[in-house]
């Protein structure tokens, strides 16, 4: 059961057959989706996550599940994230870079296939575009601050940081009407040739990420303030879609009522 898996599609039955016997006809979905399901996946380093959905009665016995995520983080299985058809029908408006992110790189394990006829409307997405962005600029700079410079603590900053940030360039690449591409470095490139932003730059930021090169104290402070002054190059590149969003709406019936479930997948 501790083996961490190659390929994630190896434990895939498992998870099925166990949260299956957890809560029978309360299980509605077993959906891998992120790294794991986008080719991005590097065994031993990379998280699999799986999002369970469950009947309202289901998510009324979470409890249940206390030994069998804790059996399955040996494997690198990180706690999914459990929800209902009606929490993910109305929240739409509140977290649509999660939900695009979620459709463009899953796999659907068991049962309903809830995410294959999402439509999000486009500007409540270019809404959230902007709040990460700028939110995210305002924390990277305190965190900056706070880590006077120390090459480990900014490279921590980095590995933490830019995920989100790829996530919100599919969202930027949507709006755009692009093909979104499955792997973070493609998602780089054609995110950067598209608003005239620095390629190499963030190129160099995902290998400090993904450890493929090691830098000097002075390189990586360099780089980290090369890259606060990208990011807010990035937020007024966001600010200036209002206008070429907000006359190509879609309807949306739905508005949600649901809590922020923590951060945007990567």
């Amino acid at each position: 059961m501790s083996k961490i898996p190659k390929d994630p599609g190896e434990i895939s039955p498992g998870i099925v057959n166990d949260y299956k016997g957890l809560f029978g006809e309360d299980l509605i979905s077993v959906i891998l989706y992120g790294s794991a399901a986008s080719g991005d996946y590097i065994p031993g380093k990379s998280d699999i996550n799986f999002m369970i959905v469950l009947s309202e009665k289901g998510i009324d016995s979470l409890d249940r599940t206390f030994d069998l995520i804790a059996r399955w983080k040996k494997r690198n299985v990180a706690t999914p994230l459990f929800l209902t058809e009606a929490y993910f029908q109305t929240s739409l408006d509140v977290f649509p870079i999660e939900y695009l992110n979620f459709q463009n790189t899953y796999e659907l394990v068991y049962g309903k296939d809830i995410l294959k006829d999402l439509s999000l409307d486009r500007e409540f997405l270019r809404m959230q575009c902007e709040k990460e962005v700028k939110g995210k600029l305002l924390l990277l700079r305190e965190a900056f601050l706070e880590s006077q410079g120390k090459a480990k603590h900014l490279q921590q900053l980095i590995a933490q940081s830019l995920g989100a940030f790829v996530a919100i360039f599919k969202a930027l690449l949507h709006l755009k009407g692009k093909e979104l591409p499955r792997h973070k470095r493609e998602v780089i490139k054609q995110v950067c040739h598209t608003f005239e932003m620095d390629s190499g730059l963030f190129e160099k930021l995902l290998d400090v990420k993904e450890k493929r090169v090691k830098l000097s104290g002075p390189e990586i402070t360099n780089l980290f303030k090369s890259y606060l002054k990208e990011v807010q190059k990035l937020w007024k590149i966001v600010d200036g879609l209002n206008k070429n969003v907000a006359s190509n709406l879609k309807p949306q019936t739905e508005r949600s009522r649901g809590l922020r479930p923590g951060g945007i997948a990567e």
